[in-house]
């Protein structure tokens, strides 16, 4: 009975180890996928979030003002006609 034992330890021992290092593989190879995935995104020169949302934010106003200025004219040009 005690050698069944000890061959259940060194066999738990073991399955324990084997668990360590599949996590440790498993830690590095997410660590080398985001580095690629990081470099590919990098390589790719991406608009960041920020100045995307700035520049929408820009041209919606600018869209606004045109609007405007077109009333504007649309309403002069409606006022040259009626003299």
């Amino acid at each position: 009975m005690n050698q069944s034992n000890k061959i259940f330890d060194g066999l738990g021992r073991v399955m324990n180890e084997a668990a360590g290092v599949a996590d440790g593989v498993r830690r590095e190879a997410e660590t080398v996928v985001k580095s690629q995935v990081q470099r590919l995104v990098a390589d790719m020169d991406l608009v960041k979030r920020e100045d995307f949302d700035a520049l929408r934010e820009l041209v919606q106003i600018q869209g606004e003002e045109i609007d405007a200025l077109r009333q504007q004219i649309a309403s002069l040009k409606g006022g040259a006609k009626a003299k």
